[in-house]
């Protein structure tokens, strides 16, 4: 596997870029406020036309140990004895069913020696759940599945999607990894607290919650916050719940998207089933970290090996909770993976991926999700 990376700032950059292989494929993760993102991707395409070009729109950029806003990680891969194949649906050609997409993307990917899916989707026009359900449909137990959701910063106005020659909305895109050479690591973990009561969900449709306990859920979740709640959506980053229900009995975290006064309710990235149990969280900056050292951990120990190649796909809420430390997650999940890894990734509105190596792939929110390549 032949790796190289840079952080750019500017579409004139692209220039400087000498490589001395010819790549499989170009990871493209870029800031919402890169300028000509259309030009970066044309002129990709003009200097590399039979590489691939994947990515997407991000709540910041990770490349190495920095944590950049405004530009775009570019990672460059060539594999030795690895194929791949990009597949992409629209959204709106199966009515914005996510499980539906979902189930398109593996269906297309589901080939002899299929290893891995990497999945990107939209990140606010999509049930992060239902597209995980989707993809797992009719695919081999042997193949795993990571990724993530698109993000705009704490905007929650419009993301994109890096579809090959084009930046586009509304679109799920899967990258398919075929050979036996190829060895895979991941690991997903949070570092968040749970507090106050469990609360039972009494009113709920897929994604959308009506009612706590009876109550309006809206409401409730105001009272919470204080004076926080006047900066909603934005501020319910810092505030997730925890659901458990009977198909996640080790609990999973859900984040906010949008609120409804007029219902008064709330839509979440995944799904808040009728009869669940839900709690809400707060940060703890300490054990945020260590969430992503023992996410390292978990990726390193299933792969066995040291890895040449990761991706790292954190929480926009981690990062906001963070701040100035943001890059002390990068740096520990790069101390335990070692010096021979390349690391790319971005602040995302969903991750997708299994919590270790025994439990099935679902979404997440508020984790530090890692995928680790090696040849």
């Amino acid at each position: 596997m032949i790796v190289f990376q840079k952080s750019i700032t500017d579409v004139n950059e692209l220039s400087l870029i000498q490589l001395d292989f010819e790549p499989d494929v170009f990871f493209l993760f870029v800031s919402p406020t890169f300028d000509n993102k259309d030009e970066l991707v044309r002129r990709l395409n003009q200097g590399h036309p039979k590489a691939i070009k994947f990515g997407c729109s991000t709540s910041g950029e990770i490349i190495g140990d920095q944590v950049t806003d405004g530009s775009v990680a570019l990672t460059a891969v060539k594999f030795e004895k690895t194929s791949l194949k990009f597949v992409d649906i629209n959204l709106d050609q199966v009515n914005g069913n996510s499980f539906e997409a979902g189930k398109a993307i593996s269906s297309q990917l589901n080939q002899h020696s299929l290893r891995h899916i990497f999945v990107l989707s939209d990140g606010l026009n999509v049930n992060g759940a239902e597209l995980v359900q989707g993809l797992h449909d009719d695919i081999p137990e042997s193949v795993s599945i990571t990724g993530g959701l698109a993000g705009d910063g704490s905007n929650f106005e419009k993301t994109f999607l890096v579809n090959k020659d084009k930046i586009e909305s509304k679109k799920v895109i899967g990258l398919g990894f075929y050979g036996d050479d190829l060895k895979i690591g991941f690991g997903s973990k949070g570092g968040w607290d749970s507090f106050g009561v469990e609360r039972l969900v009494t009113r709920s449709n897929d994604n959308v919650l009506f009612e706590l306990d009876g109550k309006p859920a809206l409401e409730l979740y105001k009272s919470f916050l204080g004076e926080k709640a006047k900066d909603l959506p934005g501020s319910g980053l810092l505030f997730p719940l925890s659901m458990r229900d009977e198909d996640n009995k080790t609990p999973v975290v859900r984040t906010i998207l949008a609120v409804n006064e007029e219902e008064q309710s709330l839509t979440f990235a995944g799904n808040i089933p009728e009869g669940s149990y839900v709690r809400l969280m707060k940060a703890n900056v300490d054990r945020i970290i260590n969430g992503a050292e023992q996410s390292a951990e978990i990726s390193k120990n299933i792969l066995q090996k040291n890895s040449e190649l990761a991706i790292l796909i954190s929480c926009v809420g981690r990062r906001l909770v963070l701040k100035q430390m943001v890059e002390e997650e990068v740096e520990a999940v790069n101390e335990v993976l070692g010096n021979q890894v390349q690391t790319t990734g971005f602040y995302s509105y969903g991750e997708i991926a299994p919590f270790d190596k025994f439990t099935p792939c679902a979404l997440h929110n508020q984790t530090m999700t890692i995928t680790t390549f090696s040849e």
